[in-house]
């Protein structure tokens, strides 16, 4: 994260005896990237955080995964996936995937177990309903709009909160956070960053849990497993440091635009291993007497594009048959653009009305069954009419 946090009660100087009431030492636990060398915080446990009690193998299904064969761009019905109860981690539906990450969809109405990603960072995007996210760190809610990033190994839980939440869910093989060039030197944002320090939100105050035999689950890279922890993994009275859960909302994102259309990389709000996550929110569009407001026909050679709609009207894609909850996927390869009749539509539009999350990846991304199965085999033709 670009700036320190300090929550709960923490010792004067680091690496110090820090006693509980009871005259024990707090337990402290340093949770740290790249080997000690980046971003870090120290965490305050009244019991050991080392403490298990077992730890098994946990059969988690394994997406199969197919190659976009033939290749084509596809269109996703997000709202025809199976609704039925669900929680937010085993009920993630796998939707696209490579090596650096995979894209799924939830539809929570239940808490989810206790769960800790140890491969990489995930990104929750929130497109309905309201959560709360709790960690060792504290709770984060969160709502329609909301971006949550949990780092890497954070044991959390996600919790609906007055019924279903709707979420796409983006899993790293590494680390995700705020655009190397909107950052100073020493992390702090920069003046032309879309988003700065105040639009940010971490947990304000530990989360105490008591309890003993506490399952995790933990996701590594060798498959899943289940630890059984001597004490509730909650047990965090204070920490501080630059690593930590945090939110943001997708309205707080500023846009950028100019006399003519911008390209993507103006809406870019994370970049992760290989990929990039962009938002593209309501704004005033181009204002040259002859500007063109929609995108121009593109050919990323580089990148496939997945973009979830969220909300608004996407003027590009108007008459495709793209609606809330749509995701498209655009890979390499494939030239696309506005649909017929959106150029000649758009001409003379002074505003875009539109929401949507696109994430962009440098390798070719993969079909999961749970996308094939809602797929709108359709819209791969919906250019020549």
């Amino acid at each position: 994260m670009p700036y320190y946090r300090s929550v709960g009660e923490v010792p004067h100087k680091r690496h110090t005896q820090f006693r509980r009431p009871d005259g024990g030492l707090y337990s402290e636990e340093l949770m740290g990237q790249e080997g000690f060398s980046s971003d870090s915080s120290l965490l305050y446990h009244r019991h050991p955080p080392t403490a298990i009690v077992s730890a098994e193998v946990f059969p988690a299904p394994a997406p199969k995964r197919s190659a976009n064969l033939p290749l084509k761009p596809r269109h996703l019905r997000t709202h025809k996936l199976d609704a039925g109860p669900a929680d937010a981690v085993l009920g993630r539906h796998p939707l696209m995937a490579n090596d650096d990450v995979r894209i799924g969809y939830a539809i929570a109405d239940r808490p989810s177990p206790l769960y800790r990603d140890a491969v990489g960072d995930e990104l929750l995007y929130v497109e309905d309903g309201r959560l709360a996210v709790e960690t060792t760190f504290g709770t984060l809610e969160a709502g329609a709009g909301d971006y949550v990033i949990i780092p890497t190994s954070v044991v959390h839980r996600i919790v609906p909160l007055d019924g279903p939440a709707r979420l796409l869910t983006i899993e790293a093989n590494g680390h995700i956070g705020p655009p190397k060039r909107y950052l100073s030197v020493r992390g702090q944002f920069l003046e032309h960053a879309p988003y700065c320090e105040r639009d940010l939100r971490g947990p304000s105050e530990p989360l105490l849990v008591d309890g003993t035999d506490v399952e995790v689950l933990v996701k590594h890279r060798a498959g899943w497993t289940r630890h059984v922890y001597a004490r509730h993994p909650f047990d965090v009275v204070g920490w501080d440091g630059c690593l930590y859960p945090w939110a943001f909302s997708i309205h707080d994102f500023e846009p950028i635009t100019g006399r003519v259309h911008q390209p993507p990389p103006v809406h870019q709000t994370f970049e992760g291993p290989n990929f990039v996550v962009c938002s593209f929110v309501p704004r005033k569009v181009d204002y040259h007497p002859l500007a063109i407001p929609v995108p121009y026909n593109h050919h990323n050679v580089d990148s496939d594009e997945m973009m979830f709609y969220t909300g608004g009207n996407y003027e590009a894609r108007r008459g495709s048959g793209i609606e809330q909850g749509s995701i498209s996927l655009h890979p390499s390869g494939f030239t696309h653009g506005p649909q017929p009749g959106a150029v000649e539509r758009a001409l003379g539009v002074e505003a875009f009305d539109e929401l949507a999350v696109m994430v962009d990846t440098f390798r070719p991304l993969d079909l999961c069954e749970p996308a094939l199965a809602v797929e709108d085999t359709a819209y791969a033709w919906t250019w020549n009419r």
